[in-house]
């Protein structure tokens, strides 16, 4: 076969393509600053615990305070794409702010604060409209492919953008590696202008429209747990990625060129996680897929708190703690954002989009606080234990909800109007498959694979709660693929061209 024909249907779509190759850029700049950033203040200023704390907190702060309020301003606002750009080019701004004030000797920890809580301002504003800006690129039948395609790039951010990061540090001084992360967002700004996807409409004001999409949230079980589960892991991961660069840099005595090598070589467990997630949610059904991406993704990081002693041995249980970690945490995010994709309605998107953020990425700014001052008070290694095991609390949210018994994505049917869901899928039943207790045994059920990440489309039988809230069957051998909305089926739409089906080369 031609390398033409390996490269994912996906990506020989142009919107498709230009959407993935802006956020891959992006994403390499993001961990750019998540290592140049503390490091500014560590290096340059000389924060301690508290402070880093502090700066934590504003940059996770606007997630609590603006991610409700963004997503019902987004819902109504016909073109998301518009004001992912507007977001781009304001984050380019800000983070070069911070070179150029280090140039000419103004660089403060005010400064710092600052810029980290407007740049976490503008991230809600541009993930609430990334919510709906996917679903209008991508076909349903394609959710796990499009999120492991994304997802892999993250990975290949994980292990370029320390190592760059660290490269930079040594060479720059840690507010000129920002620099890059500046140009990246530009380079995003410039792949949005060159899509033009039809975008869902907006929707229209109606009474409870602003906490519509909380609402829906905490009436379907499944987002309910994913939710629980997520905050849970939220909190406590923030305790300890608070506290990892000062605690590796001043305790473990690592430098920055030895940091940004650990997280590179342990993020190539991000690669594999990518990689393999649509084979792992295929065999294990998406569900189950879920739970193990949470547990990988906690349970390694309990050797960080553990290293000790000689270099070497340090270095060995960093590297699997990152690894293990990152692995999980390719497959949670796969499994867990294509489920959510499918489970939300369209009209609501923005605002479940916004009320999760809210509800997930608010404990953010907890758990920082709650490590500055743990930190101080008791030490960074203790805190980092509490940071690690906490974050497997996680399980107790999703082992006894309806998520492990998920096998494959369900389609979604609900309609809405004036705000507010009235099928039974947006009032939280989904009519989702779920095992058998033959699948359970055999794995039957779990179709072919179509392609890297693609999910199955076994088949199912619809109880009550599905298509239009009357009950419904699907005859054998008919699937939950071939139910989907015609909106869901072609490959990615532009303004004025007709509709590409599946597969069209």
């Amino acid at each position: 076969m031609n390398i033409a024909g390996r490269v994912p249907a996906l990506l020989r779509q142009g919107p498709s393509r230009r959407y993935w190759v802006g956020q891959s850029i992006s994403l390499v700049g993001d961990q750019i600053s998540l290592l140049a950033l503390p490091l500014a203040a560590v290096i340059i200023l000389h924060a301690d615990a508290a402070e880093m704390g502090w700066l934590a907190t504003a940059q996770l702060l606007p997630a609590l305070l603006f991610s409700l309020a963004a997503g019902s301003w987004v819902d109504r606002r016909a073109s998301r794409r518009r004001i992912m750009i507007v977001s781009d080019l304001a984050r380019a701004g800000l983070i070069a702010s911070l070179p150029v004030a280090y140039a000419f000797d103004l660089l403060s920890l005010t400064q710092l604060y600052l810029t980290a809580f407007a740049v976490g301002s503008l991230t809600v504003l541009f993930d609430v409209c990334n919510a709906t800006l996917f679903v209008a690129l991508v076909p349903g039948t394609r959710y796990v492919e499009a999120n492991s395609l994304i997802n892999g790039s993250r990975s290949l951010a994980y292990v370029a953008g320390p190592s760059a990061g660290g490269f930079l540090v040594q060479l720059l001084a840690a507010p000129l590696a920002l620099v890059a992360d500046a140009f990246t967002y530009l380079l995003s700004a410039r792949c949005l202008t060159r899509i033009d996807p039809v975008e869902p409409p907006p929707s229209a004001p109606a009474k409870g429209h602003f906490t519509a999409g909380l609402r829906w949230i905490m009436r379907s079980p499944v987002m309910r747990a994913t939710f629980a589960a997520s905050s849970t892991i939220q909190f406590f991961n923030f305790m300890f990625h608070t506290l990892f660069v000062l605690y590796v840099t001043s305790e473990l005595g690592l430098g920055a060129g030895l940091l940004g090598i650990v997280l590179a070589v342990g993020a190539a467990g991000g690669l594999v996680g990518a990689a393999t997630a649509g084979r792992v949610t295929r065999r294990l059904g998406i569900g189950r897929a879920a739970v193990l991406g949470y547990t990988l993704f906690s349970a390694p990081l309990l050797l960080v708190p553990l290293a000790g002693g000689p270099t070497p041995v340090v270095l060995g249980l960093l590297f699997l703690a990152e690894l293990g970690s990152c692995v999980g945490v390719m497959i949670a995010d796969v499994s867990v954002s294509s489920l959510q994709a499918a489970l939300i309605p369209d009209a609501l998107r923005a605002r479940v989009t916004g009320a999760y953020r809210t509800l997930t990425h608010g404990v953010r700014p907890l758990g920082a606080l709650t490590a500055g001052a743990l930190g101080t008070a008791i030490g960074l290694r203790p805190t980092l234990w509490i940071g690690t095991a906490g974050a497997l609390l996680c399980l107790l949210w999703v082992l006894p909800s309806p998520v492990p018994h998920i096998r494959e994505l369900p389609t979604p049917e609900a309609e809405v109007v004036a705000g507010s869901a009235t099928t039974a899928e947006a009032r939280g039943e989904h009519g989702l498959g779920t095992d058998s207790e033959a699948e359970s045994r055999t794995g039957e059920g779990l179709g072919t694979e179509a392609g890297p990440g693609r999910e199955a489309t076994p088949e199912t039988k619809a109880g009550p709660g599905n298509g239009t809230g009357a009950e419904a069957e699907v005859e054998p051998g008919v699937t939950t693929e071939a139910m989907a909305p015609p909106e869901r089926e072609g490959l990615p739409r532009q303004k004025g061209r007709p509709e590409a089906r599946p597969g069209a080369r």
